[in-house]
């Protein structure tokens, strides 16, 4: 199989987790039939959800790629603050839930540093 890729850049806005969702779903029903599950389809959206959401500094750009196999999700911005694991909140509802979520559903992450100060956070999942 060829490598399919998309890119989207969003500016932060109230519909900016929308708009990333939506462009996942769209790269996905791009690719034809079979080519995800509907299960892998709901991860990689979640996933998708969950690095837009956290990810601030202003704008930010959403990679997709799939590889035989695999579908990776890259999510670039400014901010220097790297994603870090922490206790969940179960009482104030300040989270903590999300970078243990996309942990547990990618099959590797990685932030790489950017030059300018900013970051990459990728999150390799299966087909």
């Amino acid at each position: 199989m060829t490598t399919m890729s998309a890119e989207r850049t969003a500016l932060r806005s109230p519909s900016t987790v929308a708009g990333a969702r939506q462009a996942a779903r769209a790269f996905l029903e791009a690719l034809g039939q079979p080519a995800i599950g509907r299960e892998q389809a709901d991860t990689v959206v979640l996933v998708v959800s969950e690095l837009a959401l956290r990810h601030g500094g202003g704008a930010y750009t959403l990679r997709l790629a799939v590889r035989p196999g695999t579908i990776e999700v890259a999510v670039e911005d400014p901010s220097p603050r790297m994603p870090r694991m922490r206790a969940p909140d179960l009482v104030d509802g300040t989270g903590g839930f999300g970078w243990h979520m996309v942990n547990d559903l990618a099959l590797a992450t990685v932030v790489t540093p950017g030059p300018g100060g900013g970051k990459t956070v990728r999150a390799l999942l299966s087909r």
